[in-house]
């Protein structure tokens, strides 16, 4: 069985030889030079070396067409210390960094603050015919991604998602407010969000055949969604609706949904939308893999496994493997970590846990 008929059906709830074995998460940069002092062998010199290594089978293979800013604005330094820099990034995004510690930015400034600001975005960045959008090698890629058998998927982080790529224009705040305060232009960003996508994926299609397309939206905090499911119904579902009917005409089997925190308020809607596949489930959130396949049956999941384990030694990994291992037998679900592998995590820890996880898969 390849890697991707391996994926299709495990999403899709079909017989599989086994379920995938990926490692998906990668190390945070201060993960990865502790392991460079540790154990870690000389010659795994990036993340791809180090599923190599573990036997890992090929995950996802992302189409590398632009699907956000085009074009993207030019990243650049504003200022910087010896502790932290400011910078723009390549959605305009004003932001600040912590040079030697792993930390999320710091959102100092968003690039649309009013709708003059957002029809200049539009009309300069969001052209859906802008010929650079389909730029560079990805057809050869994706050729030779369909002849090795990978799974290939549309959309990534943080170009592609209904509720993700409105807070990225607007930021955190402002796009809350903009649900209560301005609905119609919520729409109408989300409609030409929506709709410049699905004009790119046209494009795709004619050259390469996807069978996943992913929707980043981190919409959710350990107290559950950021907005209630009547607004996601209100504003997102149409757009979901047009994304699963243009999967469902080109034979893409899976829609799937990235959003940390606790999701279980929005997993309903969003599978009534059409959404069948989501990850990553942050065990520190309160997510159970185990009781959420007990309430959504025909939802397949991946993540569920508790980074904060791998710390903690090796008795507790494999408790923890054991807590997730039910579900594993149930099937539509890839045992994967819940999040990136942060820096209190040893090579020696994490070794055994990839091997652990490879024994309990049977590869």
């Amino acid at each position: 069985m390849t890697d991707r008929e391996r994926f299709v059906r495990c999403v899709l709830g079909q017989p599989v030889d086994r379920p995938p074995f990926w490692l998906y998460w990668g190390p945070w940069a201060t993960t990865w030079q502790r392991w460079q002092k540790e154990a870690m062998p000389a010659q795994l010199q990036s993340w791809g070396d180090v599923q190599r290594y573990f036997g890992a089978d090929v995950g996802l293979q992302a189409i590398n067409v632009n699907l956000g800013p085009c074009p993207k604005f030019e990243w650049k330094i504003l200022e910087e210390t010896d502790e932290w820099y400011i910078f723009i990034d390549s959605w305009g995004i004003k932001r600040r960094n912590l040079k030697h510690n792993e930390s999320m930015s710091e959102f100092i400034e968003f690039p649309v603050k009013n709708r003059d600001d957002w029809k200049r975005f539009r009309d300069e960045r969001l052209n859906p015919s802008s010929p650079d959008r389909l730029a560079g090698d990805w057809q050869i890629r994706a050729g030779e991604w369909v002849e090795r058998g990978y799974p290939i998927q549309l959309g990534t982080f943080p170009d592609v998602g209904v509720f993700g790529t409105l807070r990225w224009l607007l930021g955190d705040e402002e796009c809350l407010i903009a649900f209560c305060a301005d609905p119609e232009w919520v729409h109408e960003i989300m409609d030409h969000l929506t709709s410049m996508w699905l004009s790119v994926f046209e494009q795709v299609l004619k050259r390469a055949q996807p069978d996943f397309i992913e929707l980043w939206e981190d919409m959710c905090s350990k107290q559950g969604p950021l907005i209630s499911p009547a607004h996601f119904d209100e504003f997102m579902r149409p757009c979901y609706l047009r994304v699963r009917a243009f999967a469902d005409r080109h034979g893409i089997p899976v829609l799937g949904v990235d959003t940390d925190g606790d999701p279980s308020l929005i997993v309903p809607p969003m599978m009534r939308a059409g959404v069948n596949f989501m990850f990553p489930f942050e065990v520190a959130a309160g997510c159970d893999v185990n009781e959420y396949q007990k309430r959504h049956p025909g939802l397949a999941m991946m993540g569920g496994i508790d980074k904060r384990v791998l710390a903690q030694g090796k008795a507790e990994i494999d408790r923890e493997l054991l807590r997730i291992a039910p579900a594993v037998r149930r099937g539509r679900y890839i045992p994967e970590l819940d999040h990136l592998i942060p820096d209190d995590v040893s090579w020696d820890n994490f070794a055994y846990y990839a091997q652990q996880l490879r024994k309990l898969l049977e590869v």
